[in-house]
């Protein structure tokens, strides 16, 4: 991840306070929409939005994010940044796999189109939520 980049661009992001900013360099290789039961706490809502990057297109423009980690249900550790201020949840990596950088949805400026959106964990989604026709579905996490 590169720091402090000074101006902003399509792809910013950042918290709901604005302490912390942040822009994209690339556009996501994928968007998921996550019915797991962390990512609906993580949400407080129905499911969580991730746009799945490279950490070098991630450049933090302003303000430093906290960090908590909690295991996974696959045995690995997630490293969640957050802004320290108004706790928006900004990105999360895995510790198994750090070249992979998941943008929560909400922080977005331009939120992510979830028309094509790969929809995971549909085991544990809420009844009543609809999955758009044609979207990929996982019961689980994908396969590589």
């Amino acid at each position: 991840m590169s720091e402090n980049r000074n101006d902003d661009q399509p792809g910013d992001g950042g918290c709901q306070c604005g302490a912390v900013r942040y822009a994209l360099s690339a556009p996501p290789a994928t968007v998921y929409v996550c019915h797991c039961r962390d990512c609906r706490k993580q949400s407080a809502s129905a499911f969580g939005i991730s746009a799945i990057v490279d950490p070098e297109a991630l450049t933090l423009l302003r303000g430093r994010p906290e960090k908590w980690s909690r295991p996974t249900a696959g045995g690995s550790v997630m490293d969640c940044y957050f802004c320290g201020t108004c706790g928006t949840r900004l990105w999360h990596i895995a510790r198994d796999d750090p070249e992979a950088v998941s943008i929560k949805g909400g922080s977005l400026d331009t939120p992510p189109d979830l028309a094509a959106a790969d929809h995971i964990w549909t085991s544990r989604k809420l009844s009543g939520v609809l999955i758009p026709p044609g979207c990929r579905q996982y019961p689980e996490e994908p396969d590589g």
